[in-house]
C-alpha cells in the first residue's frame, strides 16, 4: 500500500513539476508577458483566494518533496535476509530464500503431499523450519510427517551445512483425490 501511495506522489509531483518548468519556459522565451507574471504576484500578495490556493500548492509540493527526501536517505534493506557464515576461504551468505526452496524440494519427495509452504527462522539452536502441507488423506498423516521431517532435516544440513533446530510440521487440510472418468468414445 505505501510503495502505490509512492508512485502516486512521485505520479504527481511530476506533473507539478513539470507545469512548474512549462511555465518558467514560457516566461524566458517571452511567451508570458511581464505584465501578466506581475498581475499574477500581485494577486498572490493582495487577494486572499489566490493566496491560499497558491499556500497551499507549495506547501503539498514541499511535503511530497521532503517524503522523497527522506526515502532517498533512509537506510533500507540492503540485501534479502540470509544467513551468513565464515570459513578459512572468506564469508558465504545463503539466503533465506534458497533455505525455504530446499525444505520444499525436501518435503515434496514424501509420498502424499499436494500442497507445501515453508518458513524458515534462525535461532542460537540452528535453524527452525515450519513446513505447512495439504495432503492427500490416503497415507498415514504421522508416518508421512516423521518422513517430512527427517527428510527436511536431513536435506538442509547436508546442502548448506547448517544445523536444523526443529522441523514442524503443519497438516493445513486434505485434498481429495479427484475422481477418474473413463471417457467413453463413440
Amino acid at each position: 500500500m505505501v510503495k502505490v501511495l509512492d508512485r502516486l506522489l512521485l505520479f504527481l509531483f511530476s506533473i507539478a513539476v513539470l507545469l512548474i518548468a512549462i511555465v518558467c519556459l514560457f516566461g524566458a522565451f517571452g511567451l508570458i508577458s511581464l505584465e501578466t507574471a506581475g498581475n499574477f504576484l500581485v494577486d498572490v500578495y493582495r487577494d486572499l483566494d489566490t493566496a491560499v490556493i497558491f499556500i497551499a500548492s507549495a506547501a503539498v509540493l514541499a511535503l511530497i518533496s521532503l517524503r522523497f527526501l527522506y526515502l532517498s536517505v533512509r537506510q533500507g534493506k540492503a540485501a534479502a535476509p540470509s544467513i551468513d557464515q565464515r570459513t578459512e576461504f572468506g564469508d558465504i551468505r545463503i539466503s533465506m530464500d534458497t533455505v525455504e526452496n530446499l525444505a520444499l524440494k525436501a518435503a515434496g519427495r514424501s509420498r502424499g503431499v499436494k500442497d507445501l509452504r515453508a518458513r524458515v527462522k534462525v535461532s542460537q539452536a540452528g535453524l527452525e523450519i515450519v513446513v505447512r502441507a495439504i495432503v492427500d488423506g490416503e497415507s498415514s498423516i504421522p508416518g508421512m510427517t516423521e518422513e517430512m521431517q527427517a527428510n527436511v532435516k536431513r536435506h538442509i544440513e547436508d546442502i548448506t551445512g547448517i544445523p536444523v533446530a526443529f522441523v514442524s510440521v503443519f497438516i493445513a487440510n486434505i485434498q481429495p483425490s479427484s475422481p477418474t472418468f473413463k471417457s467413453r468414445v463413440e
